[in-house]
């Protein structure tokens, strides 16, 4: 196992009581008003990439929470998170958390937020209005893998996606799709103008070379595993050069490049993982300055 798998000692916690302490800290955070949560004596809270002081970004800025409530955690590590719909002065953008609990109390908070201001069509709000029903549902005992099985096929993933030139280092089911800052982008044609590859699923998709242009998938971290949602939740970045314009997909198929400019994103990743196959995928992601390094330890 590589240093990005990013290891924890194994700390029991209870599984409502998680999910319950991202429902407080949301609640906390629509009131504008951390005093409510009971933090650790130490935090570490970063919103963008940032590091910042607790009751800072966000913090400052929401007007309102929407219905979608995407909620998961590992009960092994006590860690939690949320993906949903946040208002910052009514305006709505789609939201990714993070929160390790140690000992009833919060000590690390990371928070990924897709914007309107953000590059493309991102964010896309209402085009799904509630979770798949796979995320919340137990995977059978007999189609469930080990948590370092698991982490290699969501790593498995990244490296599909780094450098994608039709080789798959992972395996997807044929239904899987991926939702990206709130949009549907496989088996979805039309969903982007110009972005023929959205009507393809996750494996052909990859298989078409299409993300070429993707040139490091680095940082990789896997804060979150749930074996028995077969959840794995990951943060990374990807960063684009932006040297690579044309493309030519493997079946000859002329393609274009969606970035022109070095930028990256950073993201945080859910996988559901069905009997060692990628099932489904969603991300949010916002785009930060290129090469960015993260304040997060690997």
């Amino acid at each position: 196992m590589t240093e990005r798998f990013n290891s924890r000692p194994a700390v029991p916690h209870d599984r409502a009581a998680l999910l319950g302490h991202v429902e407080v800290y949301l609640d906390a955070l629509v009131a504008k008003d951390p005093s409510r949560l009971r933090w650790a004596d130490q935090v570490v809270f970063t919103e963008q990439n940032v590091q910042l002081a607790v009751g800072d970004g966000l913090w400052g800025t929401i007007s309102g929470r929407r219905d979608y409530n995407l909620t998961f955690c590992d009960p092994d590590r006590g860690e939690a998170g949320w993906i949903g719909i946040v208002e910052e002065h009514g305006v709505p953008g789609i939201m990714a958390l993070r929160l390790r609990i140690e000992n009833g109390a919060i000590s690390e908070v990371e928070t990924i937020l897709s914007r309107r201001d953000d590059p493309g069509p991102f964010p896309v709000i209402g085009a799904v209005t509630q979770p798949h029903p796979i995320f919340f549902e137990d995977v059978p005992p007999a189609q469930r893998r080990p948590r370092a099985r698991m982490l290699a096929i969501a790593d498995g993933y990244f490296d599909t996606l780094q450098l994608n030139d039709g080789t798959l280092f992972t395996e997807f089911t044929d239904d899987c799709d991926r939702v990206e800052n709130g949009l549907q982008t496989t088996n979805n044609p039309g969903a982007i103008p110009g972005y023929d590859i959205a009507a393809l699923g996750c494996a052909e998709q990859f298989r078409k070379g299409q993300y070429v242009y993707d040139d490091r998938l680095r940082d990789r971290r896997f804060p979150l595993v749930d074996e028995e949602k077969g959840l794995v939740l990951a943060a990374a970045f990807i960063d684009h050069s932006g040297r690579v314009v044309d493309i030519s997909w493997t079946d000859g198929t002329k393609a274009k490049s969606v970035f022109f400019y070095p930028h990256s994103f950073v993201l945080l990743e859910l996988f559901k993982i069905v009997d060692g196959k990628i099932a489904r995928i969603e991300a949010v992601f916002t785009t930060v300055p290129y090469n960015m390094p993260s304040p997060w330890p690997r």
